[in-house]
């Protein structure tokens, strides 16, 4: 009689394995006796794929999968689900988010959502949540992340042995990162005369695109830059064929490119890219991508081509500004050449502010957006890797500030163009570096023009006669809040770039005021 079978707990890392075996083709008995664990449990496991493929993407990308052996999931899932696009979205945005910001945040979300049960954002639910997501420790109030040197350090050498060990070259070896673009600005000097700025119809552009670079080491291969909008097709692209653009172009809601549309980029465009390019140089064609930790980003076993030889390497948390060489001024300067490009599209339409804003598309940004890209020295994108590869230093040349020469460029230039003479270069220095909430960023809005909204600015009611028109004793009937709240559901709906949260807290809303009107009608009746 055979003895009992010693009970085997398989870490997700091992269920990940067998799910690739699986794949291969290896059968159930087999995968039974390597892992010692019954068929039936290899056929669970084949059964739950989608679920542990999911929660494995949703994980600390570098060593969560490789030691959990649940998939505990979070007691309130949709409350789990708010919070990791919020913060997603601070991180989007630049905005730092400490420990304190996003307990409290849980809880607004909690109460706005109306759930049921004792929830309580204490510190060992902000660990669980950062662990869930492999979100890195917080930095204090107010402050951004600070890098870890030390993890930075340890990997460097890490990476080098690898490198040797693996004996690739720089050709081979590849970055990739994203960022936010907010596509439509201009320096705010540049729009109008001040006395026109100081109306409300101006603020700040939120419309953004994702921009994602990648490039080898030497920086003679860069890849069509990745692009992530809101909409699937646009307006803009009406009778536009996507394969023809400069750019590999995707659509989805999320803050950072999410986990479907990496993979998908990895396997069909980065993987027969850098293959086609390595074979034209005569060099094996084996690869190796180095990316930043965002938990958007599949774990790293499930990111490889189909012979194993072009594979992925995260960096740890908290180090992209340290060592990451896409963030070692590579998309910065993508950034600048962009707005440079922006601006002098503008000079050279020769049109009114108001109207070239009104007349920018988002296809108008890919394409100079593209051409930015492309602008991008090989010997910037050689510089961005010094710090993984030290030796290169020799190499790198001068250290030339693009960013300067260009807005010293571009203010001479405004300066002699009408209705822009007050641009100076720390105005366009300022709105090369400027994020969507900076007051040099500005658009005007589309409903209004500058002079209806001075018009506006000049007939505008004293505060005396806004509070008698603002009459606290005018009574609001349910059947017009609920009214009010159903055409602004309507409208976020139609609106690409709201946020989840946003919306739910809505429709809690919603559902008071039609509590509250079924309450009235029943006592009527």
């Amino acid at each position: 009689m055979l003895g009992k079978r010693k009970r085997v707990v398989l870490t997700i890392k091992d269920k990940l394995d067998i799910i690739k075996k699986l794949e291969e083709g290896i059968s159930f008995k087999k995968l039974s006796v390597v892992y010692g664990i019954g068929e039936s449990t290899v056929r669970d496991i084949k059964k739950n794929k989608e679920r542990i493929i999911n929660y494995a993407n949703s994980s600390d990308p570098t060593s969560g999968v490789s030691k959990r052996k649940s998939m505990k999931s979070s007691t309130y899932e949709e409350l789990d689900r708010v919070m990791i696009e919020w913060f997603n979205q601070q991180k989007t945005d630049g905005i730092p988010v400490s420990g304190t910001i996003c307990a409290k945040q849980a809880k607004f979300f909690f109460d706005a959502l109306g759930m049921e049960g004792d929830f309580n954002a204490s510190s060992g639910w902000l660990t669980r949540f950062k662990q869930r997501h492999g979100i890195p420790k917080a930095a204090g109030k107010g402050t951004k992340l600070k890098g870890d040197e030390t993890a930075a350090s340890e990997f460097c050498g890490n990476f080098q042995e690898f490198v040797e060990r693996e004996n690739l070259q720089p050709e081979q070896i590849y970055g990739a990162d994203q960022t936010g673009l907010f596509w439509k600005c201009l320096p705010s000097r540049t729009l109008t005369l001040e006395t026109e700025q100081s109306t409300s119809g101006y603020r700040s552009s939120r419309e953004r695109i994702i921009i994602m670079c990648c490039a080898n080491a030497t920086g003679l291969h860069k890849l069509n830059l990745c692009v992530v909008g809101k909409a699937k097709k646009p307006r803009a692209f009406k009778g536009t064929d996507l394969s023809n653009l400069p750019v590999t172009y995707y659509s989805q809601k999320g803050a950072w490119i999410e986990q479907s549309v990496f993979r998908q980029w990895f396997e069909k465009y980065f993987v027969p890219q850098v293959q086609k390019h390595l074979k034209s140089k005569g060099l094996l064609e084996k690869a190796v991508l180095l990316l930043d930790f965002p938990p958007a980003h599949p774990h790293e076993e499930m990111l490889s081509s189909d012979d194993g030889r072009i594979i992925v390497k995260y960096l740890p948390p908290n180090v992209t500004s340290l060592i990451q060489p896409m963030s070692q001024g590579v998309l910065a300067t993508v950034k600048r050449y962009y707005r440079a490009g922006l601006l002098q599209k503008y000079m050279d339409e020769g049109i009114d502010p108001k109207i070239f804003w009104k007349n920018l598309t988002v296809l108008d940004a890919i394409y100079e957006v593209s051409r930015a890209w492309n602008m991008v020295k090989s010997s910037t994108i050689t510089k961005a890797w010094k710090k993984l590869f030290p030796g290169n230093e020799e190499n790198s040349g001068m250290s030339i500030d693009e960013g300067a020469i260009l807005a010293a460029n571009l203010a001479t230039v405004l300066q002699n163009t009408e209705e822009c003479e007050h641009v100076d270069i720390e105005n366009i220095d300022q709105w090369f570096d400027s994020r969507s909430s900076d007051s040099s960023c500005q658009v005007l809005t589309d409903s209004e023009s500058a002079e209806d909204q001075t018009k506006a600015a000049e007939q505008k009611p004293s505060s005396k006669s806004r509070k008698t028109e603002l009459n606290p004793e005018k009574h609001i009937s349910h059947k017009a809040a609920l009214e009010w709240t159903e055409n602004l559901l309507d409208y976020l709906e139609q609106q690409d770039d709201m946020l989840l949260s946003d919306k739910l807290v809505l429709r809690r809303l919603r559902t008071i005021i039609r509590k509250k009107q079924k309450i009235q009608n029943s006592k009527n009746h």
